[in-house]
């Protein structure tokens, strides 16, 4: 595998988006081989689920002000998977209050929660442009091809 391998995708902010972003992220884990045998399948579902949290803060929270999200996923060393969202709303995510976290707003913490129990960490960085960057980043060791066992 290589040594670094990165895919992205760039989408309406629309509702439907969310469920591309999900499968893209889904097909990119899938060609770099990261969603096989049920570790790193159970950890790709977390991923997804991730992805769409993400993906639907890009569209719901950013009040019509990024038109578009990217989603971009990153393999760096085998090791660090990496999945940002970017918009260009400049407000970065924050704890919404207890009554309003009743309808809403648990997104946040529901990656949170995922990316710590995989010993990962969610951040976030300012765009150039404005907007922001949310990162999941988290440990990764892909499957190790089975072993051949000669027949006797």
């Amino acid at each position: 595998m290589a040594d670094h391998r990165e895919a992205s995708v760039t989408l309406p902010s629309e509702p439907a988006s969310v469920a591309a972003a999900r499968r893209f992220v889904s097909e990119a884990l899938g060609r770099w081989g990261l969603d096989d045998g049920a570790d790193t399948a159970e950890a790709s579902d977390a991923v997804r689920l991730m992805v769409s949290e993400l993906a639907t803060n890009a569209v719901v929270h950013t009040f019509g002000q990024s038109p578009t999200f990217t989603v971009e996923v990153r393999l760096d060393r085998e090791r660090i998977l990496r999945v940002g969202v970017t918009d260009s709303h400049p407000r970065f995510p924050r704890r919404l209050p207890a009554a309003v976290q009743q309808d809403n707003g648990r997104g946040m913490v529901i990656i949170r929660v995922l990316a710590a129990e995989a010993g990962g960490r969610l951040s976030f960085t300012p765009t150039d442009e404005g907007g922001k960057t949310v990162w999941i980043t988290l440990p990764w060791v892909a499957a190790a091809p089975a072993a051949v066992v000669p027949a006797c």
